[in-house]
């Protein structure tokens, strides 16, 4: 006698698989990228990486490409609606909004999307252990998978020079970052890019793990390192903005399920 009959595979068109959305107008892409950036903030408000009034994201305004909505200042990460962003041009003056900016944090993220058009989000937090790894002044060693997604693609602002007001310094770590994807600010901190908040915001999670990883690591002895070829075979599957909006969206489903208030 013959078994019963397997189930056929469903066909891969019927599973679902979220990608990131196509907007018909800049209205709804403008929305989106403000709901994005409200549950990042609580995300890292969730996270503890802000430090007093320390920290920002900016997501650039799809319409008007020089200005950027970014979290109020001295506002609790955790405490961010859509409503209360703020929308600030270059310069750092507010256009959009009730609230003042971090002026000395918006300074690096103007300098930032202004030399990479390309980016959406730039993302840039005191969390520990990026600060820990920045006062060693080392990058990320290629220790695990996640950590190979940065294989030569961080750089290092091998200074530190204060609270950063002025525009001038602003671009010296906008060259610095070039064309990567993240940035550690010696004695300073880490800051990630993207093509989308989604993107920027894990960037900044995963670096952040990484850094954690790597001293852990070194504390408890001598590490081994993933060797070159490996390092970068890993970082072209797992080193692209939509591989990380695709790591993002479990986070973005809990935040906006869980506090949809963020939404107002």
């Amino acid at each position: 006698m013959h078994g019963p009959t397997p189930p056929l595979p469903l066909p891969t068109d019927q599973l679902q698989f979220a990608m990131p959305p196509m907007h018909e107008s800049m209205a709804d892409e403008r929305r989106h990228r403000k709901e994005r950036l409200a549950g990042a903030l609580r995300i890292f408000g969730r996270a503890g990486f802000e430090d007093g009034v320390s920290g920002h994201i900016t997501a650039r305004d799809p319409e008007f490409s020089d200005c950027f909505w970014v979290n109020p200042f001295g506002m609790p990460f955790k405490h961010v609606t859509v409503g209360d962003l703020v929308l600030a041009n270059q310069d750092g003056q507010v256009v959009e909004g009730r609230y003042h900016v971090n002026q000395a944090a918006f300074t690096v993220h103007a300098q930032v999307h202004a030399a990479r058009p390309d980016v959406v989000a730039v993302a840039h937090c005191h969390s520990v252990h990026g600060r820990a790894l920045a006062a060693l002044g080392e990058l990320i060693d290629p220790l695990t998978q996640e950590s190979c997604a940065f294989y030569e693609d961080v750089a290092l602002y091998d200074a530190y020079t204060g609270v950063t007001v002025d525009a001038e310094e602003g671009r010296r770590i906008a060259g610095a970052l070039g064309s990567r994807k993240a940035l550690v600010l010696r004695n300073h901190g880490l800051l990630t890019v993207g093509d989308s908040v989604d993107a920027a915001a894990w960037w900044f999670m995963s670096l952040e793990r990484s850094c954690q990883v790597q001293l852990m690591a070194k504390a408890a002895g001598r590490p081994v390192l993933i060797d070159h070829k490996l390092a970068v075979a890993t970082r072209e599957q797992l080193g692209g903005d939509l591989v990380a909006w695709i790591n993002y969206q479990p986070l973005w489903q809990d935040i906006s399920r869980s506090e949809p208030d963020l939404l107002s």
